[in-house]
């Protein structure tokens, strides 16, 4: 990825909230810049979907600003990949793993719903850099959930992704497989921003380069900073 002059994420002044309820997330200022791995981090409740979502551009704010690559959300979400918690592809469904890394390739697919000798190469290469070129043709309803985080990652990478955003991808991840997807999304890092969601601190505090605590409002950290000490003092702010 070329340098990039402008922030990767710049949210400026960003409250929002449901109906008429009380704000979710008030005054965030939020700068993700092209070489940082972020993990979003907080109590349950404290805003880490909703901002997820926002980013994705699939919330509007009521108050301030929102930039990803420089653009409005919604016009740059396809040079965003997505990664979520949980697949969203019926595992009963007969798809093999090359089908479901192609999907990424729809929105730069000429051929409609075939795929031609670039969009092949490039669910390859993802395949590839992902380590899972040997799951090519197995069907992705017999994977285990850490291969299946592996082809999610596959299928935003096949799309051109310039931004990768993900939803609590080691849940339910043995920890060697864990270890495995961590190796991995700092290698994607080298060349890749990346924003991860988690709910285990520790993790953050110990593979990422920042973290970001959301309980409505946002404050940033180098994860290093985050000592036993000071997470436990901000759950017990959180709770109070």
């Amino acid at each position: 990825m070329s340098a990039r002059q402008s922030p990767v994420v710049a949210l400026q002044d960003v409250s929002f909230r449901y109906g008429t309820g009380p704000d979710v997330l008030e005054r965030v200022n939020l700068v993700v810049e092209g070489n940082d791995f972020l993990g979003l981090v907080g109590p349950n409740g404290g805003g880490k979907t909703t901002l997820l979502r926002i980013l994705l551009g699939l919330l509007e704010p009521q108050q301030g600003r929102v930039r990803i690559l420089g653009e409005e959300p919604r016009m740059v979400r396809s040079r965003v990949g997505y990664v979520p918690q949980h697949a969203t592809i019926d595992a009963s469904v007969p798809a093999v793993v090359r089908d479901v890394v192609l999907m990424g390739r729809l929105s730069r697919s000429s051929w409609g719903p075939s795929f031609g000798p670039d969009q092949m190469a490039a669910a390859q290469a993802a395949l590839e850099q992902t380590g899972a070129a040997d799951l090519a043709g197995r069907r992705f309803g017999e994977l285990s959930g850490g291969q299946r985080q592996r082809i999610l990652i596959a299928r935003a990478l096949a799309a051109d992704a310039e931004l990768l955003l993900l939803d609590e991808p080691t849940t339910g991840v043995d920890i060697h497989r864990e270890r495995e997807l961590l190796d991995l999304l700092n290698r994607l890092n080298e060349s890749l921003p990346i924003i991860l969601v988690s709910h285990d601190v520790a993790l953050v505090s110990s593979h990422l380069k920042t973290a970001a605590w959301v309980n409505r409002a946002v404050t940033c950290y180098a994860a290093s900073e985050l000592s036993p000490e000071v997470i436990e003092s901000l759950y017990h702010e959180a709770e109070h």
